[in-house]
């Protein structure tokens, strides 16, 4: 039996077994050998060669536009940013990644329209592979459905969660501590959704003998499993509805009540015609909030803060970390700072590496000579 029929074989063994306490363990040890097998298919399918996409990530963080081919993300792309992207109305018009640059708030975010992924590509088709693991390297991910194929979404976010990507969750809390002796010791939160016996399963089953572990939170198995692997993305995403220009408006309830059939809710939806340049600025917005990128004001000897060029970071990023990004000997050279604004407590307060940075503090940096 080869390795996909291997795979198949397992999935059907899960999809088989009812789920309750009795089979949780053996459905947890069946999971468990499934990622693994996944993971071998994946190398090899790495090793087999292939070209690939190289792309350089520039900018202060990188979006990835996915879609069905031809669900208009050639033509959102050219129409956010100074980007060229070919466009046709007839499929698989993007064959290599195209990227472009979007200038918002001060900050340059790098857009990457990917090929319009296609059901299988998880599994290689359509060059699928190459595609998700360019998403994999991205900040966000930007869904963009055709208002007339709000369907795509269920096939889009499989093929994202079969390479690895979670969308919208945070990593779980798995820790695990190996040990010379004294087999598995469980310690498991109140909201986790699996018993000890079957995280002892699933930890068997990726080869440890010994181990201290502990998991908190909401936890499901799927959670345990991805959790004792490590190898999972975790990535926030946007779903924009794109060519509501060609839709009657008696069709919008239609649209609505496809995306709430999909888990979606109509209002986080950010509903835009790239072909005509509508709802764009929502779009934007949108991109920055889930970024969750802050403006930082450098306050320069002599010239004072300059607005116009802001240093952009993550939203809790300290004053050691803006040091980093401005790079040279700042971080190691460096006395105290002092800042003004949403996170100082009054204007030109001294801080010191360790102090959190809001959206539009002004901050000036006293370093050894």
């Amino acid at each position: 039996m080869g390795l996909e029929e291997e795979i198949e074989a397992i999935r059907e063994e899960i999809a088989e077994t009812p789920y309750n306490k009795s089979t949780e363990a053996h459905i947890g040890r069946l999971k468990s050998k499934l990622a693994d097998k996944k993971d071998e298919l994946d190398d090899r399918s790495s090793a087999g060669g292939g070209h690939g996409y190289a792309v350089e990530k520039t900018g202060d963080a990188t979006v990835a536009l996915v879609g069905m081919p031809s669900a208009g993300k050639s033509t959102l792309l050219n129409a956010l940013t100074n980007a060229e992207s070919e466009v046709g109305d007839y499929e698989f018009t993007t064959l290599t990644v195209e990227p472009g640059m979007l200038e918002h708030r001060g900050a340059n975010i790098q857009l990457l329209d990917v090929p319009g992924l296609i059901e299988g590509a998880a599994g290689g088709r359509g060059r699928g592979r190459e595609v998700l693991s360019v998403i994999r390297t991205a900040d966000l991910v930007v869904f963009l459905l055709s208002a007339f194929e709000i369907d795509a979404y269920a096939r889009l976010s499989e093929e994202l969660y079969e390479n690895k990507i979670r969308l919208d969750e945070s990593p779980p809390a798995v820790r695990i501590t190996r040990k010379g002796k004294g087999g598995i010791d469980v310690t498991l939160g109140p909201d986790v959704a699996v018993d000890a016996d079957t995280v002892k399963e699933v930890l068997r089953e990726h080869g440890y003998v010994n181990a201290d572990v502990s998991v908190s939170g909401n936890v499901d198995l799927d959670g345990i499993v991805d959790g004792v692997l490590g190898n999972r993305v975790y990535l926030p995403s946007v779903v924009a509805v794109n060519k509501v220009d060609l839709i009657d408006p008696s069709y919008v309830e239609t649209v609505e009540e496809n995306l709430r059939e999909h888990g979606i809710d109509p209002e986080e939806a950010v509903f835009v015609s790239a072909e005509e340049r509508k709802g764009l600025d929502a779009l934007r917005e949108r991109i920055w909030d889930e970024l969750e990128l802050i403006r930082v004001y450098m306050d320069k000897p002599g010239r004072g803060p300059d607005y116009e060029e802001p240093l952009v970071l993550r939203r809790n990023q300290t004053v050691g970390e803006a040091c980093e990004k401005l790079g040279g000997e700042l971080a190691e050279r460096f006395r105290f700072a002092r800042v003004s604004g949403p996170s100082a407590k009054h204007d030109d307060q001294q801080v010191g590496k360790d102090h959190a940075l809001e959206d539009e503090d002004v901050l000036r940096i006293v370093a050894r000579r």
